[in-house]
């Protein structure tokens, strides 16, 4: 599923609000999310999951075309880790 089929869902199933008002608020979470996430906190949303920063570290990769190795530079990525209920949900 993607942003606007999201959105779309929403909006179909609360007829008092509006598509632009959905899209909002889901713009509005997924920013808050994000914002979050940038500044090193954690976000929880009971029963689906977590989402963390993890530091890699820098090390020595290779150039998959060439062969060569190149340096790759220290870097923050996402992690989510599943909720319990969303776990048992997919393996019903």
């Amino acid at each position: 599923m993607i942003k606007s089929e999201l959105v779309q869902k929403i909006a179909d199933e609360n007829a008092h609000l509006s598509y632009r008002e959905v899209e909002r608020l889901v713009s509005t979470i997924f920013d808050e999310i994000i914002n979050a996430l940038a500044s090193g906190r954690r976000v929880e949303l009971r029963g689906f999951g977590a989402f963390s920063v993890k530091s890699r570290p820098s090390r020595v990769g290779r150039n998959p075309r060439t062969g060569e190795q190149v340096e790759v530079s220290k870097k923050n990525v996402p992690y989510f880790k599943t909720g319990k209920l969303l776990k048992e949900r997919l393996n019903k």
